[in-house]
């Protein structure tokens, strides 16, 4: 399935800016970043269910915000891409 995470980090206060780190880096080594806090993620049930509480444990929630936004198994036909930067082949290996 096809996930779109968004987050705001709150980067002013303690720690935001190491959490921001953790945050990101936690995405880009599931998915492909296509803005500068969002990324496409595409995961298997269980493995989601990991990595999201990952990141909901990386956030502090009085000062920083996720949004998940679930695309489900079908997503090739609900995003459309226009412009710059192509996507990545997320069901080919993501190595940079």
């Amino acid at each position: 399935m096809m996930i779109l995470v968004s987050y705001d980090v709150s980067t002013s206060s303690p720690g935001g800016e190491k959490r921001l780190r953790k945050v990101a880096k936690a995405c880009r080594d599931r998915g492909q970043r296509v803005q500068f806090s969002v990324f496409e993620i595409e995961v298997e049930p269980a493995q989601w269910t990991e990595l999201r509480q990952q990141l909901c444990d990386l956030i502090d929630p009085a000062l920083d915000s996720l949004r998940f936004y679930h695309l489900g198994a079908k997503w090739e036909t609900r995003v459309e891409h226009i412009g710059a930067k192509p996507s990545l082949n997320l069901k080919g290996p993501l190595i940079f």
